[in-house]
């Protein structure tokens, strides 16, 4: 009996690998329709439409566009509701979209290539079940559509309107330069923060201006000085956006942007505080009038889930993918994504996935190889990995269970540090740390 079920897994799994092959073309046209008009945060309009209609033009999907955010979408096929025929508990799966791109260097992070997983993902499940009259569960599969990963956080924005609530499970996959089934993302907020000052001429009476510019060089030069201090794991970088208009006339008013990361969340405030000392500082020396604007959404750092994590390793070896080893790759803190909340609330993986090109992410040399053929197959051997690991999922309720019980120790485990470290702060001050 044991062996017939197992026969019968490694059956639908090759299905479904086979269905995502069959709509390899319309995925292709998909993805390089978003990568040819590159879009930022909160813009994704062509994107949004063209993804919009490749699932209305299917038969079975419900799509409901600019759900609760202008440039998200969803789509829905299967039944829906916590019961189906039988009285059986719906499994509702969700795969997540992203299509915005980078300024200046359009999709440098292949952003296109993560919506054409998560559609190929999706699309395969769907028509493996429809052609499956036996498939023992009821399955709901969800395509969310979360705009500005790059800047914003649209999935914090799509948490806060409940658009994950129901999932029992979620999937995405990134790509990158090697593949692994999880690698550090770190949390992360961002700041803008302004300096007034009082324009003046530079020569003839400078005694007469207050200088913004002085007040930017000093924050920069204070979070420099900072970084001796600073934990090895911890990162603090930005740019000065404005420095001033003319030589010859003191600087009124300059504004820097920067970015606090920390490998988890609970270090976050501590970071910020340690900060905004040295932006508060240098307005004080200078005499300038200071205005910190920190970010909307503060990403988190990505929650491991070593169940799943462990099936799609399972399924990308047994699709040829080779996963990284080395030890310098999987411990350094990667970059920040906003599914790192996600991973807080909802069971999920974040895996990575090579493309066929060992460009840098965020480089020009990537937005051509997230653009090219190459990155075709890559990319639905992904897609497939994830189909897989999904009906490993459905098919082995046990294995649900186990993901649900991870992702509740892991978040008592970061309460328990989250508490640690509010009363670490609240005993000695943030000089303690």
């Amino acid at each position: 009996m044991a062996q017939h079920a197992t026969d019968r897994l490694l059956e639908l799994k090759q299905k479904v690998g086979s269905c995502i092959d069959e709509a390899k073309d319309g995925l292709h046209r998909l993805s390089k329709d978003i990568w040819s008009c590159p879009e930022l945060a909160y813009e994704e309009r062509k994107s949004h439409d063209r993804l919009v209609a490749f699932f209305s033009e299917q038969k079975g999907w419900t799509v409901d566009s600019h759900f609760k955010l202008e440039t998200a979408f969803r789509a829905i096929w299967g039944p829906v509701g916590g019961k189906a025929k039988g009285n059986k508990h719906v499994i509702n799966v969700g795969f997540l979209c992203e299509y915005d791109a980078l300024p200046g260097i359009g999709h440098a992070c292949g952003h296109n290539l993560i919506a054409e997983v998560g559609a190929a993902a999706a699309i395969g499940l769907k028509a493996l079940v429809e052609c499956t009259p036996d498939f023992p569960v009821p399955v709901q599969v969800t395509v969310l559509g979360t705009p500005a990963e790059e800047d914003g956080g649209g999935k914090i924005d799509l948490i806060r309107e409940g658009a994950f609530d129901g999932l029992d499970v979620v999937f995405m996959a990134h790509p990158s330069q090697e593949d692994a089934s999880w690698l550090p993302d770190v949390a992360e907020h961002d700041v803008i923060v302004r300096y007034h000052g009082k324009a003046s001429h530079a020569a003839a009476y400078p005694w007469e201006g207050v200088n913004a510019l002085d007040a930017a060089v000093l924050a920069y030069n204070n979070l420099s000085v900072l970084r001796q201090q600073l934990k090895p794991d911890w990162r603090i970088h930005g740019i000065i956006k404005h420095g001033g208009v003319k030589p010859n006339i003191i600087p009124a008013y300059t504004e820097l942007e920067y970015y606090l990361r920390t490998p988890t969340r609970k270090d976050l405030p501590i970071i910020k505080a340690k900060a905004e000392m040295c932006f508060r500082s240098a307005a004080m020396a200078t005499g300038c009038e200071v205005k910190l604007e920190f970010a909307r959404n503060a990403f988190y750092n990505v929650l491991q889930n070593l169940t799943l994590q462990g099936l799609y390793e399972l399924n990308g070896k047994a699709l040829g993918i080779e996963f990284v080893k080395n030890e310098d790759v999987l411990k350094i803190s990667s970059g920040s994504t906003d599914f790192g909340n996600v991973s807080f609330i909802v069971p999920g993986i974040h895996p990575y996935f090579y493309i066929g090109s060992d460009a840098l992410n965020h480089t020009e040399e990537y937005t051509v190889a997230a653009g090219d053929d190459k990155a075709q197959f890559y990319t639905l051997r992904a897609a497939k990995a994830l189909a897989m690991t999904t009906l490993d999922v459905l098919l082995c309720p046990e294995l649900l269970q186990r993901a649900r019980e991870e992702l509740k120790e892991a978040n008592l485990k970061e309460e328990r540090a989250l508490k640690g470290a509010s009363e670490a702060k609240h005993c000695g001050g943030v000089a303690q740390y």
